[in-house]
């Protein structure tokens, strides 16, 4: 972890030379009681200062980020907040999973309370996932609660994680047990930060783009899977297009259910496998998206076999085709023990007193909750997402 103290002067690049589409995509509006709402922006970095006075913002800043993400676009975004004439102190976490831990919580709190806050000086998250669990959850607790600006940089955070106000961190016995719920201020999704990822990277985050369109939109699945080769190119119109069009279907799921009492918990498809993948292979071994993309196929397998009222066999249509989208997104399988695997599940924060709960599918954009799933479903269904190899793309 380290400090930045970047220097004005400053960064412009050409929209479209830097992956930018013109003219951007209208925002998303997540529509919130209480006042509460907030618009996702597709637009450069350069435009928070405009966007932060929009919502009420001045003044300082205090910027959390990751030392990858760091180098990339905080000097720009800097420059364009002391341009405005704001006072601008940045921190740097680790790069990884590993910093989503109650010792860089700690790092972060320590750091943020230095500067001399108030409850007006807003945290902004520039990052992943990751810098947005970590940057959002300090922000939920730090004087009971301060403005919090979502600055995502990722797929990943741009389609999911910074929509909706989870925040939180990991613990030994499972991912994301700890944290609160926390809606941010706005959203600003600069689209050309997507031009820096590694290309694992951003093929992870397609993983909940896939999602999106597999629980909620049939047509959205079917252009994704027409549209592929332009979308691994990155080509900026058709990339920005699909991460409006992700955001919009997270948008929509967390205005019917903010707190996942019902409906929101539909976003967690391949999840519940996903995050025991993660906790078994180690965080880190495996992307969110990559344990995603696994756990999703392990789910189009139970769904089959819910649907047949028998362990499936080879998968029919839908999900055969559903799975042919997704296993472009999954890696080779890991080597891992399936009763530890289903042990693992059982610390899952989304397990209820009744047990377990999967999102499976019953058609394409028809998604539901599966309880009381019988166990050789749910070993047949690990069996075919890990000992069958994974396609390409």
């Amino acid at each position: 972890m380290f400090l930045y103290g970047p220097q004005t002067g400053g960064h412009t690049a050409d929209a479209r030379s830097c992956g930018m589409p013109s003219p951007p995509p209208p925002a998303v509006r997540v529509a919130l009681p209480d006042g509460r709402g907030y618009a996702v922006h597709f637009e450069p970095l350069a435009s928070a200062p405009r966007h932060l006075r929009t919502v009420g913002l001045e003044g300082r800043a205090l910027v959390v980020t990751d030392e990858t993400v760091g180098p990339l676009h905080l000097d720009a975004l800097a420059d364009a907040l002391r341009a405005d004439g704001r006072t601008v102190a940045a921190l740097a976490v680790p790069a990884g999973e590993s910093s989503k831990s109650e010792r860089q919580l700690a790092a972060v709190v320590d750091w943020a309370l230095g500067q001399g806050l108030d409850r007006q000086t807003p945290i902004l998250a520039l990052g992943g996932g990751v810098v947005g669990d970590l940057a959002g959850f300090a922000a939920a607790t730090l004087l009971r609660g301060l403005p919090l600006v979502h600055l995502p940089t990722t797929t990943i955070s741009q389609v999911d994680s910074a929509i909706g106000g989870k925040t939180g961190i990991n613990h030994r016995a499972g991912k994301n047990l700890i944290g609160a719920f926390h809606q941010p201020r706005l959203v600003l999704a600069d689209p050309a930060t997507l031009q820096t990822l590694p290309d694992r990277e951003f093929r992870s985050g397609l993983a909940e783009a896939v999602k999106h369109a597999l629980i909620s939109d049939a047509d959205l699945a079917e252009r994704i899977g027409r549209d592929w080769a332009a979308l691994t190119r990155r080509q900026p119109d058709v990339t920005a297009a699909l991460v409006r069009e992700a955001a919009a279907v997270k948008a929509v799921v967390v205005e019917a259910d903010e707190r996942e009492a019902g409906e929101r918990a539909l976003l967690n498809f391949g999840h519940t496998f996903g995050h025991a993948l993660e906790r078994e292979a180690g965080y880190g071994a495996l992307t969110h998206g990559e344990a995603v993309a696994l756990g999703m196929r392990a789910a189009l397998h139970l769904s089959e076999s819910l649907r047949a009222g028998r362990v499936a066999g080879p998968l029919t249509a839908p999900f055969d085709r559903a799975d042919a989208l997704v296993a472009r997104l999954a890696p080779p399988p890991p080597a891992l023990d399936r009763g530890r695997l289903t042990a693992a599940m059982q610390s899952d924060k989304k397990r209820t007193a009744s047990g377990l709960r999967f999102v499976v599918l019953d058609d394409v954009g028809r998604a539901r909750l599966a309880t009381s799933v019988p166990a050789p479903f749910v070993q047949a269904a690990w069996d075919f997402a890990l000992a069958r190899p994974a396609g390409g793309g």
